[in-house]
Parts: structure tokens; sequence; C-alpha cells
């Protein structure tokens, strides 16, 4: 190394030094500056009275926010919660231990965010269904305990013990704008429709007396006359245990479900004699309850016979489990089409807010719009190339999976394990347990307790786990 370059670092080094002094120095003068700025105590005091100054508000600001929220001065009102969503980006309604993206995760962001509810634990919570990934709903209920104003007493009221009686005797308060304060803070593709009150016990789970899936879906090459005769054969009662994910792990023991209805019909009936491949169809099933995967499995069935690869017997051959007791390995129909579009309840009368009715109307016809356009760029693009002579295949783009090169019938495949091979099973891991029945030593089958299960003593009986299934929830 050259002697002048050894001689240029030793400058540097002493100029860097000459700096850390003169910084050090500055850094105590400031300090000393700001101490002799201050002001004193009665000049800060005199300087938020007359609002000179905009430190005093930013301090109690501050200390306001390190304060928490005391729920326990106000009412808390037992009310039901309509709610629709678009479930395509989500992994599910209900909450999961392995993802915070659902939509119940987004609602009770949105609940503690407007301090509606102090935590989940205490809220006493019930979801009508716990929606699949990607499936979407129009009428999903809910539920729960919400902070209120009405001192004075009303249905669904608790008031908090501290109040006095002049206090609970006043005149009634307008309720706070549920609707408004949760729209403001969830996401676009999750909106409140309306609110409801509801008695202490009532609850959007015990409580439904019905619920409708719509399931959309095109023409395509399909016969949906067939399908709307077949779909006729779901409707009863039956033992869907062919046609659903079979939950045993769960606790999920009996597969005997009711369906009210079953229908193939035009979204516009005006299209009911047209053979347009694109015309879409609305394949709805109204039921008491419905078991895990149930109504894709259903769908998936429908589109086999739409394509007549299945006769419509096939339904009659699956429903019969003494014939059939073990499911044919199938594919299921795929999620995003699916919609929870009505939940039944009696009794409640539910509140709209004319102006939030028409923010959530502005934001579905955002969506509306957006996706419209680009379906009929997708149509054009289509329609140009079936005028250049290309020949579509035929396939359904609807079932998940690959499509065989050669069809296997369905009863003709392999089977799924039985119910009783996944009970045995599941004993054996400490899921479920065997009793003895009252009824001359019959075995009774029944799944433990979870310890976080909404029936648990150890918890409130809001606190429903997020993996619980039981045979009164919707499950798809």
């Amino acid at each position: 190394m050259s002697d002048a370059l050894i001689q240029r670092m030793k400058e540097l080094e002493a100029e860097l030094e000459k700096l850390r002094s003169q910084l050090k120095g500055s850094s105590g003068a400031g300090a000393e500056l700001e101490a002799m700025s201050s002001p004193s105590p009665n000049e800060s005091t005199r300087c938020k009275s007359d609002g000179s100054t905009s430190s005093g508000k930013k301090d109690r600001k501050k200390a306001g926010k390190e304060r928490p929220f005391d729920f326990s001065g106000h009412p808390r009102r037992h009310v039901a919660l309509r709610l629709a969503y678009l479930g395509w980006a989500y992994q599910g309604f209900a909450v999961q231990e392995n993802t915070d993206n659902t939509v119940e995760a987004r609602l009770f962001e949105a609940l503690l965010k407007t301090r509606l509810i102090q935590d989940r634990q205490s809220s006493n919570y019930h979801r009508c269904g716990r929606t699949d990934k990607g499936v979407s709903a129009f009428s999903q209920v809910v539920t729960i305990d919400l902070r209120s104003t009405q001192f004075c007493g009303g249905l669904g009221i608790t008031l908090p013990e501290s109040v006095d009686v002049p206090t609970k005797s006043k005149a009634a308060a307008s309720e706070l704008p549920y609707v408004k304060m949760l729209n403001r803070v969830l996401p676009l593709d999750i909106r409140v429709l309306d609110w409801a009150p509801a008695a202490d016990g009532f609850s959007a789970r015990f409580d439904c007396q019905s619920r409708t899936y719509r399931y959309y879906f095109p023409r395509g090459s399909l016969d949906v006359a067939l399908m709307a005769d077949a779909a006729k054969r779901y409707e009863g009662t039956h033992d869907f245990r062919n046609l659903c994910k079979m939950d045993v792990g769960n606790g999920v023991l009996q597969f005997e479900r009711t369906i009210l209805s079953a229908t193939v019909t035009p979204v516009q009936p005006q299209h009911g004699s047209s053979t347009d491949q694109h015309d879409l169809f609305i394949f709805e099933i109204k039921g008491l309850a419905f078991l895990y995967h149930q109504v894709r499995c259903m769908m998936a069935v429908l589109l086999l016979i739409g394509q007549k690869l299945e006769a419509p017997e096939i339904i009659n051959q699956l429903l019969d489990v003494e014939k059939n007791p073990r499911k044919p390995q199938y594919s299921m129909a795929v999620d995003f089409p699916l919609v929870l579009y009505d939940c039944h309840f009696d009794g409640l009368s539910w509140k709209q807010e004319a102006e939030e009715v028409t923010y959530v109307l502005s934001a579905l016809q955002q969506h509306w719009t957006q996706s419209a356009v680009k379906a009929h760029v997708l149509h054009g693009m289509i329609q140009a190339l079936e005028a250049r002579g290309a020949a579509s295949a035929g396939h359904c783009w609807l079932v998940e999976g690959s499509r065989q090169r050669k069809y296997r019938p369905l009863l003709e495949r392999p089977c799924c394990e039985s119910l009783e091979s996944r009970i045995s099973h599941f004993v054996k891991r400490g899921r479920l347990e065997r009793e003895e029945g009252e009824n001359g030593g019959e075995t009774v089958h029944r799944g433990k307790r979870s310890k976080h299960s909404h029936n648990s003593s150890s918890l409130p009986a809001s606190s429903e786990s997020p993996k619980q299934r039981t045979d009164q929830e919707v499950e798809d």
C-alpha cells in the first residue's frame, strides 16, 4: 500500500472523529434547548384549555387508545345478521385452524374493530351453516350478542348489572346502525344485508327451518330435461351416504336427510325452449339440513346423467344403501357455481336500511358489470373460433379432476370404505367411542366432545369448534 494512500486514510479518520465530537455537542445543546422551551405544567394546562397547541389533544388521544373499551357499561342485544358474500377468494365460511382466509374471520375482525363485541368467546355466536371453500351465499345467517343502546330493555336485550332503575325507565334511543357499521369495514365481497332482534335462546344453527342451495351451470351439451326428471328422485327422506363425504371422524354417523324440493330450471324462463349451449340453468335444492359436500356430489351425478353417461335410475340405486352400502369413487362438481341462496326462519322481523340496501346493490352491480363484460369477451372469442370451423370437444368443465378416456359406470367402480369400517377406524384412533345402549346391550357409537365444542362445560356456549360438524348444520 502506498504512503500517499495511508496518509489519506489517516486524514479521513481524523475528520470522522471531528464530526463525531461536533454531533455529540449539538445533541447536548438540542436537549438543553428542548428542556428550556418545554412549557411548565401551568402553561401546558393553559394551552389545552385555549386550544393554542395540539400537543395536549395528542396526549389525550394517545391515552384514549391505551384505555380499553368498557363493555360493562353497555347493554347487549341478541340479534340475527343476514350476510351475502362471494366465496370464490375464501377458504370457506367458518374459521379454520390452518388459515385465516375465511369469511367468518373477516366478519369477526369487523365486529371487533367496531367494538360491537368484546371477543368471540363471550359473544354467544352461532352460524346457520359452514359453506365450503369457493362457495358463495346470498342469505347466510348468524346469531350473536352485540353492543346496544337500549337501556330501556326490549327483545334480546341484556342490561348491565350496574344500571340503576331510573336509567332503565328512560326513553328509548335509536339502536346502533349495525349494518352500516359493519359494511364500512368489511371487504366489498362480504356484505351484511339486514339484521333482526332475536330472543335470547334463538340460534341460527338450531332454529333454521330450511336451507336452499342453488348451483348454476350452462346448458352446453347437457340434456337438461333429463336432469330435471332425475333431480326429482332426490326428494323425500333418504340415506345420502353415497352422495356426500362421510365425515365420521367428526361424529357424523347418521346420513338420513329430508329434501323438500329439487328442480332444474333455466335462469331466464324464456330460454326454456331454446337450444343455445350458453343458456344458464339452476339446480335448486331445498332441505332441512345437508351433509358435508352433499350438494356438490348430487350435482356431479346429475351432470353424468345430463351427459347420458348414467341413467336417471342411478340416483335410486345410490340411495338404496341396502344394495349399495359403499360409495362408488367419483369426482364432485366444482365449488364456484354453488350458492347458499336462502335460510328460512320463523319469528324474525328483519330490519332493512334503505341507504344500506342501495350501498350493497351498488357493490354487487360493480361486481356484476366486471364479470358480465369478461363473460361476453370470452363468448365473442368462442364464437370467432367456431366461425373458423373449430369444433367443441363437448367436455363438461364443472367436474373436478380430468375426464376418463373411457367412461366407467359408477356401480362398476371401486368403492370407498363402508360406514362400519370408518367407525371402527376412528374408534381405534380414539376419535369415537363405543357405549353400551339401554336396549339390551346394543352398541352405540358416539363422537367424543371436542374440548372446543360449543356444548363443553369449560367454554361459553358461543365457542363453536372450527372443525366441529353435526347433523344439524349445513355442510356444503
